[in-house]
């Protein structure tokens, strides 16, 4: 008989597990002592872009980007990789170095890994990072009234798609690459500074995926405004051609029934929401009496954020 991972590890029996299993949370938390906790998260994916420096640059930002995403900072790695036996190794040692270098930019040390071959390539890392217990953000800390803050635009999903049916345009590729490649840092930066409780990454998920997982968790709705959601410059023109992943339709189908549109936002509109991201930006829950202080710390470290929405009671997501 099957049994779930959760049964098997009951967190209740294990005190200091903080955040594990039970929770849809972007990584697990094990507290050390009244101060310390560790973070320990892992990810890795196929190519999404064809240079491969660019592809370890983004696995690895990705990968990192949980950590960030729960209130911590990274600090150690280890790579994990399958690569094809007749993959050049000029193409290998690409990819690692692109990881290498991101995880040099955030202050993590890449100490080891393991690599198997596969007829596909896979790369990313597992993480470990450092946090103090009572300053963890959670997706379960969204309250009434809160803003709903985004770090990084949508459309890179429906990008990348293009790209692999050769219909991209190159600088567009190169906009959603830079993005990609961006690490989380201020955004967390920002979250640390504010005191932040409630977080996630948008990753595979999409915008309404991780949204709907963090409403839920902390049992109230999100409203956003589709007008003040942010996209990459091409997202519409390849939303129309129907760029979309299989993942992008996935979404669509289990998130949907939880997802209300006004009439007049469009099925390309609608689907840019469902738009699985790589390396996407935070989506952080911030104090109405703390909002207008943030993006202008956002402005004064660079770093991109947008208010796209607020926490309201009930359940769900409407989009208006």
């Amino acid at each position: 008989m099957l049994r779930p991972v959760s049964e098997i590890f009951n967190q209740q029996d294990y005190p200091d597990l903080l955040v594990g299993v039970d929770s849809p949370d972007d990584a697990a938390v094990w507290k050390m002592d009244e101060t310390h906790a560790i973070i320990l998260t892992t990810d890795f994916f196929t190519p999404v872009v064809d240079d491969p420096y660019d592809y370890g640059s983004i696995a690895a930002a990705n990968s990192i980007s949980d950590i960030y995403a729960m209130g911590g900072k990274p600090f150690l790695a280890l790579n994990i990789a399958a690569f094809p036996t007749d993959l050049p190794f000029e193409i290998t040692s690409e990819i690692i170095r692109g990881g290498a270098e991101k995880a040099r930019e955030a202050g993590v040390v890449i100490a080891g890994g393991h690599t198997i071959q596969d007829k596909e390539p896979k790369y990313g890392l597992v993480v470990l990072g450092f946090v103090d217990p009572n300053r963890i953000m959670t997706k379960s800390g969204a309250q009434p009234g809160d803003h709903l803050v985004l770090t990084k635009p949508l459309g890179f999903g429906v990008t990348t798609t293009a790209l692999k049916r050769e219909t991209a345009e190159p600088q567009d590729v190169e906009e959603v690459v830079a993005w990609m490649k961006r690490l989380n840092s201020g955004a967390a930066q920002l979250a640390q500074e504010f005191a932040l409780r409630c977080a996630t990454d948008i990753t595979g998920y999409s915008l309404l995926g991780h949204g709907l997982e963090a409403a839920n968790a902390s049992y109230a709705a999100f409203r956003l405004r589709f007008s003040g959601i942010p996209f990459v410059s091409g997202a519409r023109k390849y939303a129309e051609g129907w760029n979309f992943a299989g993942g992008a339709i996935d979404n669509s189908h289990y998130f949907g029934s939880l997802v209300r549109f006004d009439p007049g936002i469009d099925q390309a509109n609608q689907m840019l929401l469902f738009d699985p991201q790589t390396s996407g930006g935070l989506l952080m829950a911030v104090p109405p009496e703390k909002i207008t202080q943030l993006l202008a710390r956002a402005k004064e470290i660079d770093q991109p954020a947008w208010d796209i929405g607020e926490v309201v009671p009930g359940r769900g997501i409407e989009v208006v």
